[in-house]
């Protein structure tokens, strides 16, 4: 679902050109403005970061259905298929300097603290706080009596706009969302009727009956049917070829250099008519930020063309599944944070390395000296569970083992006999609503300790080690460590042994047609 950023790109380009920018002021107009920016913060620098956000809605921006001709060409089922996922997440870097532009893939399956949720902890997928977010709104609206459709439908996507950008914002460590465009499922067919064909290129032969995807290896021109299924594909009978989302970030990003180039090649830019086709459809599936200023955003358009745009896919940390079963990425945030401020020059709000004014003393645990500490990791967070005994050690614990179990949300403190009172104290210590509980399968004088993927270890007893353990868990607790300095990328375009996985940063360049799998 490349949708959203093609389509900036493709006005973005227009406007940059100077070519139709009188039509082009006019067809925006009646673009759906939104204030869901109102009270987030700014680069206040002459950059820009911009959010684009590809709805996995098979309606359009008024919550009304397609017609059934664009349903049958999608491949991706009608109306009642899909929801308000932001199943495309990609931050726009512009800097200020009119130097190359950078664009992040954010893979939608990352788990993370949602915003906008009633619940807390409120966990899920990065893309599923929009949605989440809509339908609480909704069912507050309707509860107090609402009963227009179309501000139903406007006002519940407001508060999943709020939320979705805040997620972002703080998954990115703290990066200014400075203006987003929100695009629904129909605008990149559309867009891709009017330019086509285009040309793209594979590494393998490849198929697959679910996104209607049919492709040979090496260069070839596809149509907008095509182009639909070459963007959305993500599975294929030949298992070898380990076909992940991540994958499809990168064919996301391979697609938008493809268009990028044949609009600048195939005259499209001069040509009116299929600039106004352009427009028409940004007007009627495109929502943008009422504080987006197009002419101003027009001067640094040509950073999108010539090459003059790099592209990067987030890595993750390893596959994962939450207590109800459903398979998410689970993410490290210091290493998110620090390949972010590596690639547009971000200091992370949460990773930033501080120096202490005091430091308050270890509370120690009474007695603990006799008593063994086990740490069982259940958040998915790598080495979580080593970090933790080595800062709970400070408490006066013996070190014990330290071990990985399934992933699950609650966390726990448990005893064994003559380990009562040392539990207890520890549960108190970490807060989070913890009681300590006895268990005969437990070793005598050991307690043992299981973070869930809602832990936070409290700041009031943080040292160094615990706030660098904890930023992996909660992206707004705070760490006095820096993260990794240097991230280093890999090809996006590599295949075979050398194709990027799903633990590589990986970088594709805009400068030609590039081969991904």
């Amino acid at each position: 679902m490349g949708r959203s950023l093609v389509a900036l790109v493709a006005l973005l380009v227009v406007v940059g050109t100077g070519a139709g920018w009188g039509a082009y002021r006019s067809a925006t107009a009646n673009f759906t403005q939104s204030g869901a920016l109102d009270d987030e913060p700014d680069s206040g620098s002459g950059e820009q970061n911009i959010l684009i956000m590809g709805l996995d809605s098979r309606l359009d921006e008024k919550g009304q259905p397609l017609p059934s001709d664009i349903y049958d060409a999608l491949h991706a089922g009608d109306q009642n298929v899909g929801g308000y996922n932001s199943n495309v997440l990609m931050l726009l870097h512009i800097p200020g300097d009119g130097s190359k532009a950078t664009a992040i893939s954010i893979p939608r399956d990352d788990y993370v603290d949602l915003a906008g949720c009633d619940q807390a902890p409120c966990k899920g997928k990065i893309k599923q706080a929009y949605g989440v977010a809509y339908q609480g709104a909704k069912d507050k609206l309707t509860a107090a009596g609402v009963t227009d459709q179309q501000q139903l439908e406007q006002q519940s996507r407001e508060a999943g706009r709020k939320a979705e950008v805040s997620t972002v914002r703080k998954f990115l460590g703290g990066v200014p969302i400075d203006h987003f465009v929100e695009v629904t499922l129909v605008a990149f067919f559309q867009i891709a009727q009017v330019v086509q064909p285009i040309e793209v290129c594979l590494n393998e032969d490849t198929s697959d009956d679910y996104s209607g995807a049919q492709f040979h290896k090496g260069v070839q021109e596809i149509d907008a049917k095509q182009a639909t299924a070459f963007v959305r594909q993500r599975r294929d009978p030949n298992t070898d070829l380990n076909f992940t989302d991540l994958d499809r970030d990168r064919r996301q990003q391979a697609f938008i250099v493809s268009l990028s180039r044949k609009l600048e090649q195939n005259g499209t830019l001069t040509n009116f008519g299929q600039l106004q086709g352009i427009l028409d459809v940004a007007k009627q599936n495109i929502a943008i930020d009422k504080d987006l200023d197009l002419a101003a955003l027009a001067k640094s358009a040509s950073t999108f063309t010539g090459g003059n745009v790099s592209f990067y896919t987030l890595p993750i940390d390893h596959f994962g599944q939450t207590d109800d079963g459903e398979d998410v990425n689970m993410v490290d945030l210091p290493t998110i944070h620090a390949i972010v401020g590596q690639l547009i020059g971000h200091q992370s709000q949460t990773s930033a390395t501080t120096t202490p004014t005091t430091t308050a003393p270890p509370t120690a645990v009474s007695d603990a000296a006799s008593t063994t500490l086990d740490v069982v990791n259940a958040s998915g967070q790598t080495g979580q569970a080593a970090q933790l005994e080595d800062n709970l050690s400070s408490r006066g614990f013996v070190q014990g083992s330290a071990s990985n179990g399934d992933i699950a949300a609650a966390s726990s403190v448990e005893y064994g006999r003559g380990a009562q009172q040392q539990a207890g104290e520890l549960a108190t210590m970490l807060g989070g609503g913890l009681s300590a509980a006895a268990n005969a399968d437990i070793p005598s004088n050991t307690v043992r300790l299981t973070v869930g993927t809602s832990f936070t270890l409290p700041s009031s007893i943080s040292d160094t080690a615990d706030r660098t353990a904890t930023s992996a868990v909660s992206s707004d607790s705070t760490t006095t460590t820096a993260p990794p300095t240097s991230v280093t990328a890999v090809p996006a375009t590599g295949h075979g042994d050398n194709a990027p996985v799903p633990t590589d940063l990986s970088a594709l360049s805009g400068a030609d047609v590039p081969c991904v799998k």
